[in-house]
């Protein structure tokens, strides 16, 4: 089953991508929800395609979208897409290349099959349970430092508040990138050591980076080091703590 169904995410990243782009850097409508966050256009349209294409591919699955109200049918299937149309849509709506399409399955509680496509930095994550994680089809992995001193971490500033650390907060290099899910990538790539946010996530940021993630090597959990289970009726994690296995626990064991 998740071999089966990656290809299908990673042509439906590929038409989204051609959607997102006709109202990129346009006067397209942007509203906004309860909270601040941005919705525009562009969100909504991708949205619908994938919603439509996917379900008509794999009807048997459920449906969780960041842009589609969820009336917690989703919790009847087994197997569900867990799709955010546009991750970083601060980014997009901006006028910035750094957004993504992030689409996953998941099967029982545990992604299988996972896409994020950054379509203005030609950059396409994949990842299928147990086959490794990929970019632009060379393999990745995640870095092996073990220190956190010195770490270069992708965080929120909060996230590194000494309210939230034993002792001392680690001596880190902290790193941001609006798009979740391009977090998980740049973990699973090597490309920065860890990942953290305290903050509750929503299951359509994370699901497929949790896969690519662990598929490059690394270890997700939430910020207590519980492990993640998709399609969840809040549809939320505890937040994130993402590193190889030494470093998430020397990082968990300072929190």
């Amino acid at each position: 089953m998740p071999v089966a169904d990656l290809p299908l995410l990673i042509e439906a990243a590929h038409h989204a991508a051609e959607i997102a782009l006709k109202y990129w850097q346009t006067d397209q409508r942007v509203d906004y929800k309860d909270g601040g966050s941005p919705v525009s256009e562009g969100d909504l349209a991708v949205d619908a395609y994938l919603r439509e294409t996917l379900l008509a591919a794999r009807p048997g699955y459920g449906w969780l979208s960041e842009e589609t109200e969820d009336d917690h049918a989703r919790l009847t299937h087994d197997t569900v897409f867990i799709v955010d149309p546009i991750d970083g849509t601060r980014a997009y709506v901006d006028g910035q290349k750094t957004w993504a399409h992030s689409i996953a399955v998941a099967h029982k509680g545990q992604p299988t099959a996972g896409v994020v496509f950054l379509p203005l930095r030609d950059k396409l994550y994949t990842a299928t349970t147990g086959q490794g994680a990929f970019l632009n089809g060379e393999i990745i992995r995640c870095a092996s430092r073990t220190d956190p001193n010195g770490a270069d971490i992708l965080a929120p500033r909060a996230s590194l508040d000494a309210q939230w650390w034993r002792g001392d907060v680690p001596a880190f290099q902290r790193h941001f990138r609006s798009s979740l899910a391009y977090r998980f990538c740049l973990i699973a790539d090597g490309r920065f050591d860890a990942m953290l946010t305290l903050r509750d996530a929503w299951e359509w940021d994370i699901a497929a980076g949790i896969l690519i993630a662990a598929e490059g090597g690394a270890k997700v959990t939430d910020r207590k080091g519980e492990a993640i289970t998709l399609n969840s009726r809040k549809a939320q994690s505890s937040g994130i703590l993402t590193a190889n296995t030494a470093l998430h626990r020397a990082i968990g064991n300072r929190l």
